[in-house]
């Protein structure tokens, strides 16, 4: 279903997807690498990919949370 999605939208409408696994390891995610192939041909063609590394701004509040316990 998400290959449907992500077809119909092709090169008709904008799309964000966030996500914290590889391109590399879509292949698991999807659990088929031809299927995850395709989308990402798809998602990746004309696009902008911002790649953000460091700490989780969300997990530094917990553990800031958990260590006030």
């Amino acid at each position: 279903m998400f290959f449907q999605l992500i077809n119909k939208r092709y090169e008709k409408k904008s799309t964000i997807i966030t996500t914290n696994q590889p391109f590399s390891k879509w292949a698991n995610v999807f659990s088929d690498p031809t299927l995850a192939n395709a989308i990402l041909d798809r998602l990746i063609h004309h696009s902008h990919i911002v790649s953000i590394k460091g700490p989780s701004y969300r997990l530094k509040d917990k553990l800031i949370f958990n260590s006030k316990k």
